[in-house]
């Protein structure tokens, strides 16, 4: 089976379609398929009209402008619409049920319709874009919340069918009235990787061979700074040695703010930054964490997230402390396969977090306890697997 991807934006430096696209696309290919992502790269524009493999994935990058967003919206839609109807697909995959992807759906959709011979087209929801969800977290317009609002609604209520990264957007699903059987559940998931080379980024980092290092691997804004500040703090207190490896970037000047608050509060001398770091280097940073911290503030937002980052903690082994929100208690078994904290609670995280790092013994067997979890039981393989059967399955009904 042919199968077009519609991405939400490019490969870089945002995780959707590395995360969660070329993976499914991978497995898919594995059973047979063949997949190709075809994608507006405005996140990497200088990937503009370029085609490129990525782990074997085909992935057609559009051309990008006009600079106009009214225009652009429709230009760049008909580019993406046109790029996946010259595969010549048996069925079309949407990630994202907003922007210029979710204009070329809906234009598919009507199309159908008006009774045009067109492949299905499934729908695949990761977010929580509408009312008191991603949309408030960007600087859009309120025509353009509106307009993404609208869009997820539709999109999903007149899909062929749809795929749910979380449980909370699976019920949301139930409430937009969608029958179970469009319905699956497929979060994300983690490929068996080689663990990497922590020595090397120590070195690199200047961090000493036997300092503890707590790992954040983050993006910032699903939790309150003030939080992370007092949590780090008081590690610091317990532990002096401690290094925090801090690793990602924020969106609104927020490393700054933790290094003048590492001034404020003694732990400055702690703090190593990585800032952004590239996808293939990722595995040797993780490797660093002796302890990685997930704080997640309970929001809606975050309840109806899946987050990949902390996937890949898991799959490298790092023992995590994490919040007791939304899907994070898909992945972690409370005081086996990781610890889970009472969300808010700045003091349990960072006692949490100094328990495993005095007691080697135990973070190894809940480092291995969390690898081993994963994949037995959230493997892309197998997702692409329950995947097929439903494309064939809610491709043949209309």
């Amino acid at each position: 089976m042919k199968i077009a991807f519609i991405a939400p934006f490019g490969i870089r430096p945002k995780g959707t379609v590395i995360a969660r696209m070329i993976p499914l696309a991978v497995g898919l290919n594995g059973l047979g398929h063949e997949v190709a992502i075809i994608a507006p790269p405005y996140t990497n524009p200088e990937d503009s009209g370029k085609t490129e493999m990525v782990r074997g994935v085909l992935i057609k990058n559009i051309s990008l402008g006009p600079s106009n967003k009214a225009i652009a919206a429709l230009v760049l839609a008909r580019r993406l619409y046109l790029a996946a109807m010259a595969e010549h697909p048996d069925l079309v995959h949407l990630f994202k049920p907003k922007g210029y992807g979710g204009v070329a759906a809906f234009a598919h959709i009507l199309l159908r319709r008006l009774g045009r011979r067109l492949p299905p087209i499934f729908v695949d929801v990761d977010d929580w874009e509408g009312q008191g969800g991603m949309n408030e977290l960007h600087p859009y317009t309120w025509g353009e919340r509106t307009i993404f609002g609208l869009q997820e609604e539709w999109l999903q209520k007149h899909a062929s069918a749809v795929t749910a990264a979380s449980r909370t957007l699976l019920a949301r699903t139930r409430d937009l009235g969608i029958p179970p059987e469009r319905v699956i559940y497929l979060p994300n998931g983690v490929d068996d990787l080689p663990p990497g080379n922590g020595n090397r980024i120590r070195t690199k980092l200047g961090i000493p061979a036997d300092a503890p290092v707590v790992l954040l691997y983050t993006r910032f804004f699903e939790f309150d700074q003030g939080r992370l500040h007092r949590i780090f703090a008081g590690i610091c207190r317990q532990l002096p040695g401690v290094r925090f490896l801090v690793v990602g970037r924020g969106r609104s000047g927020e490393e700054e703010q933790l290094a003048d608050a590492g001034e404020v509060l003694g732990f400055a001398s702690a703090l190593v930054m990585a800032g952004w770091v590239e996808p293939e280097d990722i595995p040797d940073y993780l490797a660093v964490g002796d302890v990685a911290l997930y704080p997640f503030a309970d929001t809606l937002v975050n309840r109806a997230k899946c987050p990949a980052k902390l996937t890949e903690l898991l799959r490298a082994g790092v023992p995590v402390v994490a919040d007791n929100v939304g899907q994070l208690a898909e992945y972690i078994n409370p005081g086996i396969s990781g610890i889970l904290c009472y969300p808010g609670d700045w003091r349990e995280m960072a006692d949490r977090a100094v328990e495993l790092l005095r007691d080697k013994g135990k973070s190894q067997a809940i480092g291995e306890a969390g690898r081993r979890n994963l994949l037995d039981n959230f493997r892309w393989s197998n997702f692409a697997t329950k995947l097929t059967e439903f494309y064939a399955l809610n491709g043949r009904q209309l």
